[in-house]
């Protein structure tokens, strides 16, 4: 008997010594010493030293905490030195592409249009989305932006009829319902002031709408039952965000630590409110589940049709947190850099205004017909949500995977050494955009996307392929029907108070909020 227990221990050491072999001496520092060397060597390509397990995490953090003390001028639109001043340093030091690593793992940067045009549009299956950090997956969920294969297939068919263009021109009623209490709201508050203004800190307040819009129109539920899932996310983000690039060592996740505790509660809290909004439709009395996203979802996963692409519970849960979190986190920045520009540059307000009292009226609610107007190309709302996307994304980069070794051009890439395209820097490429790619001007899309910079695909706001965002038309209807509504009521401006610090959140968010002063239009 104890020869045997002595052997089993045996055999528990060979594993264990084994495992730590692989993933110390394997894993950690011969695999990195390996890539890098072929890099260097076979492709010219260089980049920062890799350090043991961290590789440039604290590098990183370093030099964006270095940078993240400098406020730029309201008409400096150059970000890029405050929110990635590695990628900048490291392009200048090792020049185009660099190799750089995210823990053990190996990234490269590109800065080209064509490569990233060919990683993007691959339709060969050989890039996939980059493995996602388990907080971001908590955050997120495995929805349709993560998923992958055949899964993304599934997804994509299920999800796609709720977002074709006749299904969002009903829920424009439901949109501008929602904008037209927050205007209501805040009309009513300027009203009672003298000077017929109020400060209003709209960071907030168009997270809190774009909520309430994606509740209702996703979701078929009030903002008040999906208020705990949009803050229980929102803390997820600041928890993301604090700990994204700490060094995490196997096994640390399941220590119930302070901080793990939290986050174990936050997303208990995210899982079960969506459970909740899940449930009460399902004991829908008439038993309509609806053509919203959500009702859509729930058919397919209670379907028994042969060959329906099923989805379970979880899965449904899991596109919940994505669209919750993504159909209102970049709907509410696109907003809330949108009014940012208009406050800095009012003549272009005044043109705004102009077009929507023109298309829409002054007293009229804008319906689905009269903002059809404003989606034209050579329309002035769609030239400014354009220019804003251009100059202020959400998304700090977009990163993909080859699963084989693949060669894009004249680059060769090895399986698993993700590609990163960070879209601010492409975005003021002055060799693409023109010499005032720093600058604010919604003219250049006059002519449509596809004929306002030197290449046809230089906005990468929505990515483009396959893989392109779904909801792109959403959100452009969305933050239309907000614009245009504000616009008909108000002026606004900077307050005094407001702090031009743009900072990395996962997506881009202003540091200090957005302050700005509302004035009621004259009658």
């Amino acid at each position: 008997m104890d020869a045997i227990v002595l052997l089993a221990l045996v055999a528990l050491l060979v594993v264990a010594i084994s495992w730590l072999w692989d993933y110390t001496i394997v894993r950690l520092i011969w695999r990195p010493y390996r890539i890098a060397k072929e890099f260097r060597e076979k492709l010219g390509i260089h980049g920062p030293d890799y350090k043991f397990l961290k590789g440039n995490n604290e590098d990183i953090s370093n030099m964006k905490e270095d940078a993240d003390g400098q406020v730029l001028d309201i008409h400096d639109h150059n970000y890029v030195p405050r929110i990635a001043p590695h990628y900048l340093k490291w392009r200048a030091q090792y020049g185009e592409p660099f190799l750089f690593w995210f823990g053990p793992k190996p990234r490269i940067c590109i800065f080209d249009y064509e490569l990233a045009r060919q990683v993007l549009s691959s339709k060969s299956g050989h890039f996939l989305k980059n493995d996602t950090p388990q907080t971001v997956v908590a955050l997120m969920g495995k929805g349709l932006v993560p998923v992958e294969g055949t899964d993304w297939v599934r997804h994509r068919r299920v999800i796609n009829p709720a977002f074709n263009m006749d299904k969002l021109k009903m829920m424009v009623k439901t949109m501008m319902g929602c904008a037209q209490s927050l205007v209501k709201e805040l009309e009513d508050v300027a009203s009672k002031n003298k000077n017929r203004e109020t400060e209003v800190e709209f960071n907030k307040k168009f997270r809190e709408l774009t909520a309430d819009i994606i509740a209702h129109t996703a979701f078929g539920s009030s903002f008040q039952l999906g208020k705990e899932a949009f803050l229980a996310q929102h803390e997820l983000t600041e928890i993301t965000m604090a700990t994204l690039f700490q060094v995490q060592l196997p096994g640390l996740n399941y220590l119930p630590t302070e901080g793990n505790r939290r986050k174990w509660k936050l997303e208990k809290n995210l899982r079960n409110t969506l459970m909740q909004i899940i449930q009460l439709r399902l004991s829908s009395k008439d038993g309509e589940r609806g053509n919203d996203l959500l009702g859509l979802m729930l058919d397919a996963c209670t379907s028994d049709k042969e060959g329906d692409a099923n989805l379970s519970m979880d899965e449904i849960i899991d596109e919940c947190k994505t669209f919750f979190f993504a159909g209102h986190e970049t709907t509410a920045l696109l907003l809330t850099w949108s009014v940012f520009l208009l406050s800095v540059y009012p003549e272009w307000q005044e043109r705004l205004r102009n077009e929507v009292f023109r298309e829409c009226g002054k007293d009229q609610h804008p319906d689905a017909n009269s903002l059809g107007k404003l989606k034209e190309a050579r329309n002035k709302m769609t030239m400014v949500l354009l220019e804003t996307l251009r100059l202020y994304n959400p998304a700090i980069f977009i990163q993909r995977k080859p699963t084989t070794d693949i060669t894009v051009g004249s680059l060769k890439i090895p399986a698993g050494v993700a590609v990163y395209i960070p879209i601010p820097i492409m975005h003021r490429d002055k060799q693409v955009w023109g010499e005032d790619a720093d600058k604010f001007n919604p003219l250049r899309f006059q002519n449509g996307v596809t004929r306002a910079a030197k290449i046809p695909h230089a906005l990468l706001s929505f990515s483009i392929g396959p893989r392109s965002c779904i909801g792109q038309n959403f959100a452009m209807l969305e933050a239309k029907s907000v614009m245009a509504v504000m616009l008909q009521k108000f002026s606004f401006s900077l307050s005094p108070g407001y702090v031009h610090a743009p900072v990395d959140l996962i997506t881009l968010k202003p540091k200090f909020g957005l302050p700005v002063i509302l004035k009621l239009l004259d009658e």
